[in-house]
């Protein structure tokens, strides 16, 4: 058996973190993971329970497939638990592909920094055991070494998807002033229209008053010219 564990800070607040770890998959870091199942999600108390399948493609060397057997596409079953009270997230994973042979559990906490609470502390932890088969031993280095990279393609991805958010916040940003400005030269647009047509307006009429004063002294001098 082989204990691997990990620490990590991320310099983002703990609410980022965790919903950048919901969107993680798929990413472009880890490509060897393919799927994201959500098979139950359910509220209890506050806490988001939710439990996963997890898709991927674990590359084993010849000598190690000729030991377990091959699979084209390994399963993994994800149990996690957020509760947004006591800012914690939880994930346990649990391999079902080869569990004859291996036994992969893996515990991830994405908590807020004990010393700032502005960052976020995520601490990872792998028991893996290999049995029944030669070279067990030799084969639990393999995969531990396996997870610590994994590991670190999973850190890749989580500021990869933050970085996302950023953009995404950018071009919201982006769009709302942009749909502020067109708003604005609408209206000016609207107000110069009512502007120009009020004018208009007033013009007939100041035109057509004219006309008719002119008329009525046209008249009057007409009617005076006859009396006399």
């Amino acid at each position: 058996m082989k204990i691997w564990t990990s620490e990590h800070t991320f310099n983002h607040p703990w609410e980022t973190v965790a919903q950048a770890a919901w969107r993680k998959y798929p990413n472009p870091m880890n490509p060897a993971v393919v799927g994201i199942d959500v098979v139950e999600r359910k509220v209890v108390d506050g806490v988001l329970h939710t439990h996963r399948l997890v898709s991927s493609k674990w590359f084993f060397p010849r000598w190690a497939q000729a030991l377990i057997g091959t699979a084209k596409i390994c399963y993994a079953s994800e149990q996690s638990e957020v509760n947004p009270n006591q800012r914690q997230m939880v994930l346990k994973t649990t391999n079902l592909t080869f569990c004859r042979y291996i036994a992969v559990d893996e515990t991830v906490r994405y908590t807020p920094h004990p010393s700032d609470a502005s960052k976020t502390l995520l601490t990872q932890e792998a028991v893996v055991t290999v049995q029944g088969v030669p070279l067990s031993s030799y084969m639990e280095d393999l995969l531990t070494n396996k997870i610590s990279l994994n590991a670190g393609k999973g850190r890749q991805a989580i500021e990869w998807v933050i970085g996302k958010f950023d953009n995404e916040i950018k071009e919201l940003a982006t769009s709302a002033c942009k749909s502020t400005d067109e708003l604005l030269s609408q209206t000016k647009k609207s107000i110069d229209d009512i502007t120009t047509t009020a004018r208009r307006s007033m013009d007939d009429i100041s035109s057509k008053a004219k006309k008719s004063l002119d008329d009525i002294e046209k008249f009057t001098k007409a009617n005076a010219n006859q009396r006399s």
